[in-house]
């Protein structure tokens, strides 16, 4: 049986031209390089209904478009070992790179079916929400980065926000203890943040979409999944072993993610969801309403009420994502372009590559003393930082980000490294101001760009599930600080400090170069700087540079943390040089999740796309 790797569908199926239903039609070559103003995108209902819809084949990956989707790659070995290689692509017309091989094959399906590398993020957001419901899904919200073909950069904030009646106090007992054995800002009801995926996607769709695909045709691929059923990838499995005790103390996402007699679905076993299928289709037909009012809602409600949480129709029907202006710096030349608040890692990103555009660091050999002494002293200034200073810019005026991706300030930072480990305090970039989550990357051969990294905060979320519609909810609120006098404290409509930070790279004249992103927490920023950095200041080809051996450093009493396994090990001599520089070494273990889960791609000289997936996780590129 022939396995066609990039389609989701059983059947050849005719779409409308109109996406999202929405009544402004979009240029066509919106999938290439569209040169028509917004004025001129709209046209009248009769001429709408003059253009002959465009006929797209689906082709099942299984000749009979029934049963369980196929598994065309497995990420593990027959021992249940996850598999280091075979986790590039390359291809001339576009490329997908996402942490789960189906997630790579619906967006592959829509970039074939003649999307446009929005189409296809779209696409690959829902389906991820499927095959890796511990990560990220429709209950859940995220940063979606967007670089079009005629140069237009655009940030889409789909970050969940707190209820309006919701503040630090919201979680205390009686006495001032935090309820639910104090995991009430992780588990139940009061960890749960307003959730901004669908918006998010339907914004994209309506922005930035090609205008060929309709949304049903977008979502078909992830509808499928949930409906005919996946192998369930090694990630998920973990995930639930590591999550299981608590997943067992509510009723929904047991009964979804546990076998009734209450075993784990292992890796590679079959699994499907029927009724995330059914509200997956309710959003296709019906868009964004589907889920944020009506029966959807009022479930979601009822559960969330039911565990202790505060939030209320009114908190949904407020919800709106936000279009906001991208953070941008440059490194050699390069352009790089990230995210702002309530991102705090994309400023970051920009502040340690000014740092180190002050050294030499191409001619340091990797994970060398040296080498990972520079990288530690600035991780550790950048964090001081971002202790002090970033916050919601909606809700905090005076966030200096100028000064912080200044390169002056930079520069100060720079001056003050030595030759041995210190302490930061944060500095003051004010002198300077001039006026367990998932990542994919998709881009198209136009110069269509977009790089998403979408959460559900820690893994299973709340572990609240919604009844009848199949998806787990954030405890997004985790994000929060408990402090009320932090300037990330909990207020209604606030959104929670991030280091989400997907990244795109242009060279010195605007074309593409690169795109990646990373889960892992407050490691993401940290991450994505080391991986770009390679790329630039070592010539490596990035899966390479997402291959190598990483490092953690934030100042506190760890130290530097650092993993095994790689390439470019850390060896035991460079660990005790780093020690006797006056560094604490902890040593975190082999390939870790914990240093993230980086998928990217990159534009090679010769036009082509290169897509690259981070062996940590399931991740596998797929192109054409």
């Amino acid at each position: 049986m022939k396995k066609i790797i990039a389609l989701l569908l059983a059947c050849v199926l005719a779409f409308s031209c109109v996406a999202c239903g929405n009544e402004n039609e979009k240029n066509t070559e919106n999938t290439a390089n569209s040169e028509t103003q917004e004025n001129e995108d709209i046209t009248s209902e009769s001429e709408q209904t003059e253009k002959p819809a465009p006929q797209i084949d689906y082709v099942s990956i299984d000749d009979g478009g029934t049963g369980v989707v196929e598994l065309i790659w497995s990420s593990v070995d027959g021992n249940g070992n996850l598999i280091r290689s075979d986790r590039s692509a390359t291809g001339e017309n576009g490329m997908v790179a996402t942490a789960n091989v189906y997630a790579s094959q619906a967006g592959l399906a829509v970039l074939k079916a003649g999307g446009n590398a929005i189409d296809a993020a779209i696409a690959v957001s829902y389906a991820l929400g499927v095959v890796e419901p511990q990560s990220s899904g429709i209950g859940g919200g995220g940063f979606m980065l967007i670089h079009t073909a005629d140069g237009e950069d655009a940030f889409i904030d789909f970050r969940e926000v707190a209820p309006t009646a919701q503040t630090a106090y919201t979680w205390l007992d009686a006495n001032g203890n935090v309820k639910n054995d104090g995991k009430a800002n992780q588990l139940g009801g009061l960890a749960v943040a307003v959730p901004g995926t669908v918006a998010g996607m339907e914004m994209a769709l309506e922005k930035y979409g090609s205008g060929l695909l309709t949304r049903k045709a977008i979502m078909t691929p992830a509808i499928e999944l949930a409906s005919r059923g996946f192998h369930v990838g090694s990630f998920q499995y973990n995930q639930t072993v590591e999550k299981l005790a608590s997943i067992q103390k509510y009723d929904a996402i047991r009964s979804y993610y546990l076998k009734p007699n209450g075993s784990l679905y292992k890796t590679g076993e079959e699994f499907s969801n029927p009724d995330l299928a059914k509200t997956m289709t309710l959003i296709a037909e019906n868009g964004a309403d589907a889920f944020y009012k009506g029966e959807v809602a009022e479930a979601m409600l009822a559960e969330i009420q039911k565990y202790g949480g505060v939030m209320t129709q009114e908190d949904l029907d407020n919800y709106s994502a936000n279009l906001r202006e991208p953070v941008s710096g440059t490194y050699r030349g390069y352009q790089v372009i990230s995210c702002p608040p309530p991102s705090s890692g994309g400023t970051h990103i920009v502040q340690i590559l000014n740092i180190l555009e002050n050294y030499d660091i191409g001619s340091m050999k990797v994970n060398s003393a040296e080498y990972l002494h520079l990288w530690s002293e600035t991780l550790k200034a950048t964090f001081a930082d971002r202790e002090a200073y970033m916050a919601d810019t909606d809700f905090v005026e005076d966030v200096p980000l100028s000064g912080l991706t200044d390169k002056a300030y930079a520069k100060t930072i720079a001056d003050k490294i030595t030759n041995t480990s210190q302490s930061w305090m944060a500095g003051d970039p004010t002198e300077y101001v001039h006026d367990s989550t998932t990542s994919f990357s998709v881009a198209d051969k136009y110069g269509n760009i977009v790089t998403v990294t979408q959460t559900l905060e820690c893994s299973f979320g709340s572990c609240v599930a919604v009844p009848g519609y199949g998806f787990v909810l954030n405890d997004e609120m985790h994000d929060f600080s408990t402090d009320p006098n932090s300037v990330n404290c909990v207020q209604g409509k606030k959104h929670p400090l991030s280091s989400m930070s997907p990244t795109i790279v242009l060279k010195e004249d605007g074309s593409p170069y690169m795109t990646l992103g990373t889960p892992a927490g407050l490691r993401i920023y940290t991450t994505i700087a080391q991986v770009i950095s390679k790329v630039i200041d070592h010539g490596m080809n990035l899966q390479d540079a997402i291959d190598c051996a990483r490092i953690y450093d934030n100042g506190g009493k760890n130290g530097i943390e650092y993993e095994t396994g790689c390439k470019y090990q850390i060896t035991g001599d460079t660990v005790a040089a780093l020690r006797a520089m006056g560094h604490t070494m902890t040593q975190k273990g082999q390939w870790k999740i914990y240093f993230g889960g980086v998928q990217g791609v990159m534009y090679l000289e010769d036009g082509s796309l290169f897509g690259a997936a981070d062996p940590r996780r399931d991740g596998k590129a797929l192109g054409y």
